[in-house]
């Protein structure tokens, strides 16, 4: 089991971590360093690179002044957080556990699908960062590792784009020549109950002078959080958005997942609705598929009856196993492969696009509602 130090160190933290800053963020902090001598805009674009670029420190940084890295080095780090363990599966998938300022761990993942969907091997073209946005999570999800630990804190933007560095860094030592293309914030935590430090992390990582980044390849998942998906759909960020819906049976999701007790049903069709016209985007229901829970009939015409007038596709995820996880006092179970297909026959013949998760870093507790389980 993932651990947490029993309490958390609320001193400040002196040195500010450049990572989860924008370019005049970190102009005004070298202008701050010595305010009677301007520095040059063009420094600050540099230092942006230099991170984005790997540098993980400021003795990697040759191109700057040796003055300035020296006044840097006092006040500030590239990264205020660092690598604890890092676990790789037997299909490629690496997981890092992150020890952040004060001590806490997350868990951030990356993930390689081949082409076609074929062979597991890492050494393929389209690679995924999953990102955590908080250490622990409070919406209480039955099926989730994560859900299961309680809540410690938001992550600050820096917290959220170190993820993405390490990664990177991570897939640069098997290849150079390939990229993180995609991001999916499904890692530790709801997003959306802290999306202005997801909203700056995003900002700092779709940069043209970073990552460059595509929004339409970054998706954001939530349990439902009604207030947050208005937030979204009238401030963004644009990104993609998919959204945590174990039931449509009004009954059986509060049960399931605790935490969105105040967000019905009714609610979060009508701010998907709100999302969806801002945005023009399809949404993705995901569907975590419990044995012998919620793979009847009834579930399968509740979601499409959810899904009604909105532009959707549900992805279902067979239940990753997590020990000492149970639902009202008994072990949760994968589905049967039978369930599963009956299932996905139910939704295509409700008229539902429909497709199933691929299931990658099982071996390590790297899969979707995992996080956490080491």
């Amino acid at each position: 089991m993932q651990k947490f130090p029993n309490s958390l160190n609320t001193t400040e933290i002196k040195k500010a971590p450049l990572s989860g800053m924008t370019i005049p963020e970190i102009a005004e902090k070298l202008n701050s360093l010595n305010p009677e001598k301007k520095i040059p805009l063009y420094r600050s674009k540099q230092l942006f690179s230099l991170i984005k670029n790997g540098a993980a420190n400021f003795k990697e940084m040759s191109i700057l002044p040796g003055e300035l890295a020296e006044e840097l080095e006092r006040y500030a780090v590239v990264r205020g957080s660092n690598v604890n363990k890092k676990h790789i599966a037997a299909d490629g998938t690496i997981k890092l556990v992150l020890e952040l300022s004060d001590g806490i761990l997350i868990e951030t993942v990356l993930l390689a699908s081949a082409s076609g969907g074929g062979s597991s091997s890492l050494k393929k073209e389209h690679y995924t960062a999953c990102l955590s946005t908080q250490a622990g999570c409070p919406m209480g999800c039955v099926f989730c590792k994560t859900g299961s630990m309680g809540f410690l804190r938001n992550l600050e933007a820096s917290e959220i784009v170190e993820q993405f560095l390490f990664l990177n860094d991570e897939l640069h030592k098997i290849s150079k020549d390939n990229r993180i293309s995609h991001v999916v914030v499904m890692g530790m935590g709801e997003p959306l109950l802290n999306l202005g430090a997801l909203r700056k992390a995003m900002e700092i990582l779709c940069d043209s002078a970073g990552f460059r980044l595509s929004k339409r390849k970054i998706t954001v998942s939530t349990a439902g959080i009604c207030d947050g998906i208005i937030d979204m759909a009238e401030n963004g960020p644009e990104t993609e958005l998919a959204v945590s819906i174990p039931s449509a049976r009004e009954e059986l999701r509060s049960r399931l997942m605790p935490g969105t007790a105040q967000y019905p049903l009714p609610q979060l069709k009508r701010n998907l609705s709100l999302f969806q016209k801002n945005h023009k985007r399809q949404i993705t229901i995901e569907t975590v598929l419990l044995g012998n829970i919620n793979t009847d009939p009834e579930d399968a015409h509740a979601l499409i009856d959810f899904c009604r007038n909105l532009d959707t596709v549900i992805n279902l995820i067979p239940w990753n196993p997590v020990k000492d996880l149970f639902f009202e006092g008994k072990t949760l179970q994968q589905p049967e492969p039978e369930e599963i297909k009956n299932f996905i026959r139910m939704l295509k013949a409700g008229g539902i696009t429909v497709t199933q998760r691929y299931r990658r870093g099982r071996g390590i507790s790297g899969a979707c509602g995992q996080l956490g389980a080491q």
